[in-house]
């Protein structure tokens, strides 16, 4: 009866976005991963967007934070701060059972990490919680037909993690979890502007120089674009134009790590499978999908056809909340997970 009644919520906890998503409603928050609390008397001043604008702006009396890093709770108590504060914009402010929560992680994760996660969603006012794979999570996000006995492909890029996997019949075949996600490209622009430009700026110049003139595959249009840092050897504020082809060559690291290990798994799957795949495509999730030119280059160093999932940010969310409806039979935490890996 309360299985029935109460509200079953995806939640995407992700390094950079908690996105999640409320059966028969769809996504209802989809905010930055960030709170921050007041030193000393550790009372929170803001979470999500509001906090976001404070990252790296506040002052001594103030601490904003990344509670989630590298796909796994780094502050648990930062972290439960910040779901109920998500879930109070989720759900109605009276309800009386409790929500089945169901949450997308890393595959690479451990036991602890793991245990983690399930007492931080409990403690936010969870009746109960299923943890299960991202890259499932996504697959089913897609709509893609998992229960196929066929093979189906999902690469799922995310802030921390980015998780490939090849799955069938409802199951993982082959998967893997690398700390190479979202964040690095931003890092990787961070270094390489102080390095060739001696200029230094934040995480929040990188991510933007990502989103606009981000690309992985050479382009006839090149771009430029206007920054602002301080300059590495006087200390002065500087402005200094940089383009596309600049940040290209600094995102050059992290994207053939990403691709090597979408080639390392397409050489552990099944030739059987791997036929299926060469037919259907490789299909991209997550926000680190959206790098200009990423598919493109992809596809053309594999030789496999590569897909952009729709909403391919919400997939991990969307995938969570649906999980009941298309993997029924695992009903605890356990065996949602435990059966997934066997």
């Amino acid at each position: 009866m309360f299985g029935r009644a109460s509200s079953v919520i995806g939640i995407d906890l992700g390094t950079c976005n908690t996105i999640i998503f409320v059966t028969g409603k769809g996504i209802v928050v989809n905010e930055p991963s960030v709170v921050a609390v007041e030193k000393g008397t550790n009372r929170v001043m803001a979470v999500g967007t509001d906090a976001k604008r404070m990252l790296f702006k506040t002052p001594g009396s103030i601490h904003a934070i990344r509670p989630m890093q590298g796909g796994v709770i780094a502050d648990l108590e930062s972290t439960e701060r910040m779901l109920r504060y998500f879930f109070s914009k989720a759900l109605p402010r009276y309800q009386l059972i409790k929500p089945r929560m169901v949450i997308g992680i890393p595959s690479s994760i451990t036991e602890v990490e793991r245990r983690a996660v399930e007492e931080c969603a409990y403690k936010a006012g969870a009746r109960e919680v299923v943890v299960i794979p991202e890259s499932l999570a996504a697959a089913i996000g897609a709509d893609i037909p998992i229960n196929e006995p066929a093979g189906h492909m999902i690469c799922d890029i995310g802030g921390g993690t980015s998780e490939i996997s090849v799955i069938s019949l409802g199951d993982m075949v082959v998967t893997n979890a690398i700390r190479t996600a979202g964040d690095d490209f931003d890092d990787a622009i961070i270094k390489y502007v102080r390095s060739e430009l001696d200029l230094i700026i934040g995480g929040g110049v990188a991510e933007r120089l990502k989103i606009e003139i981000g690309n992985a595959s050479p382009d006839k249009n090149i771009e430029q674009v206007e920054i602002k840092g301080t300059h590495a050897a006087d200390g002065l504020p500087r402005r200094m134009e940089i383009d596309s082809e600049q940040i290209r060559e600094a995102l050059a690291g992290p994207v053939n790590k990403i691709l090597d290990e979408i080639k390392s798994i397409l050489g552990k799957t099944p030739p059987e499978l791997a036929a299926d795949i060469v037919e259907r495509g490789i299909v991209m999730s997550g926000g680190g999908s959206l790098l200009k030119g990423l598919p493109k280059l992809i596809s053309t160093e594999t030789k496999v056809p590569v897909i952009l999932a729709p909403s391919p940010m919400d997939c991990v969310a969307l995938g969570c909340g649906k999980y009941f409806d298309r993997a029924r039979g695992f009903e605890s935490t356990g065996d949602a997970y435990g059966n997934l890996n066997e």
